[in-house]
């Protein structure tokens, strides 16, 4: 990187206060807490899925598969990021997250009603638009841990805690999905005082000055080193979608098929995000200080290894396992929310994002397809764990083979001019 360019950068970074930087990591975590908590909410919610709409397990993930495919569209809602700026994009993320999750409530009497509400909300939980503000102001050096402390927050256990209390109170389960509605009020008040990133500022004042060529969606500058950067991400992205979207199906094997109470799943529950939570931390902290290729390599081999477990272990030993299959759960996915936001240039960001996001989509066909077969080959499901724990070697080859470049401690400019 240039001095003048050093220079730039260090003056930009400075402007921010740390008041600044720890409302954005608040206000960033709690965004993440909607996509995460919708991510995950399923996992308790499908049994009381197959019971209102009398559909099977193999039957509700075929149609998942179905119902997914507009979610390779995704790249349409990351993209703004660059077109309209980061801060406009996060209001229509947070917007889709609350008003689908009240549609599941109200609007929803059939079961396909209920699926293409579920099909919105799933469209925007794997955007991670979250993720770029708070990478773009980060220090270079603290920017893993800031970023993890984001996700960290996003595992608050609302999941565990959420579903028996609206037992208690009576309420349908839908509003398991439609809390999310009234959590979004306090989010959007904080969205108010967002500022738009400096990184994104300056690019958009060179854009004007013509120092830097518009784009429409990264067309015609997104270059050869970040399609291999698309791709490698992608693969690694959808590996662990796939893995995750087996690991919503804990909630039915333990309350469905070994007949634990929403109480006993929801302790599980609870104490699998809480160990993601310290997943999490520990995972930002082994990239800041081991490199981001060392915390990768670790997660994936740790959340392989354990969910293959739970299908080897009696259920009293598997609940256990499924805990710390959660720690590295979380400790793999900091990698997705730290790598691959910095590793592509400020001015394509979000489109390249959005074209990685785009490709790992592949999971939402290939995810719920594979679950439907596991189910219907292994009833009880101890393959359906086994098989999905081996995926994870995929992630581990590929890092071997393809050499990524180390992002650790580097500004986001050296990476771009580096990588």
């Amino acid at each position: 990187m240039e001095p003048t360019e050093k220079k730039k950068t260090s003056s930009f970074m400075n402007e921010r206060t740390r008041r600044y930087i720890i409302y954005l990591v608040i206000f960033m975590g709690m965004i993440a807490i909607m996509d995460q908590y919708l991510s995950f909410i399923e996992t308790t919610a499908i049994p009381n899925i197959l019971r209102e709409y009398s559909v099977t397990d193999a039957q509700y993930s075929w149609w998942k598969v179905l119902y997914f495919i507009p979610t390779f569209l995704i790249f349409l809602l990351n993209g703004l990021t660059d077109i309209i700026g980061r801060k406009n994009s996060l209001l229509i993320l947070i917007v889709l997250f609350g008003c689908a999750s009240l549609g599941i409530v109200y609007a929803t009497p059939s079961f396909h009603l209920y699926m293409v509400f579920f099909a919105i909300i799933t469209f925007a939980t794997v955007s991670n638009m979250w993720a770029i503000p708070i990478s773009e102001e980060a220090p270079a050096e603290k920017r893993a841990k800031y970023v993890s402390i984001v996700y960290f927050i996003s595992l608050i256990p609302l999941q565990a805690i959420i579903p028996p209390i609206l037992v208690r109170l009576g309420l349908s389960w839908k509003w398991m999905y439609g809390v999310m509605f009234l959590f979004m009020i306090p989010v959007l008040l904080m969205w108010l005082f967002m500022k738009e990133t400096k990184r994104y500022e300056m690019i958009k004042e060179e854009r004007r000055l013509g120092i830097r060529k518009k784009h429409f969606y990264g067309l015609g500058v997104i270059n050869r080193s970040d399609m291999k950067y698309i791709l490698f991400s992608a693969v690694i992205w959808m590996c662990w979608l796939i893995v995750s979207m087996l690991v919503v199906w804990a909630g039915h094997f333990f309350m469905d098929i070994h007949g634990y109470t929403l109480d006993q799943w929801s302790l599980t529950l609870l104490g699998s995000l809480l160990l993601m939570m310290a997943g999490a931390i520990l995972g930002g902290w082994t990239m800041d200080k081991m490199g981001r290729k060392t915390g990768l390599l670790i997660g994936c081999a740790g959340l392989g290894l354990f969910v293959g477990l739970i299908g080897l272990t009696p259920a009293s030993v598997a609940r256990f396992i499924t805990m710390i299959a959660g720690f590295f759960l979380g400790f793999s996915y900091t990698w997705i929310i730290v790598y691959i936001p910095e590793i592509f240039p400020t001015d394509r960001r979000g489109s390249a994002m959005g074209w990685t996001t785009t490709l790992a989509r592949v999971s939402y066909v290939v995810g719920p397809a594979f679950a439907a077969i596991m189910l219907t080959a292994s009833p009880t499901m101890e393959w359906f764990w086994v098989v999905g724990g081996l995926l994870m070697i995929v992630p581990i080859i590929l890092v071997f083979l393809f050499h990524p470049y180390e992002t650790k401690i580097k500004e986001l400019e050296e990476i771009e001019e580096q990588r």
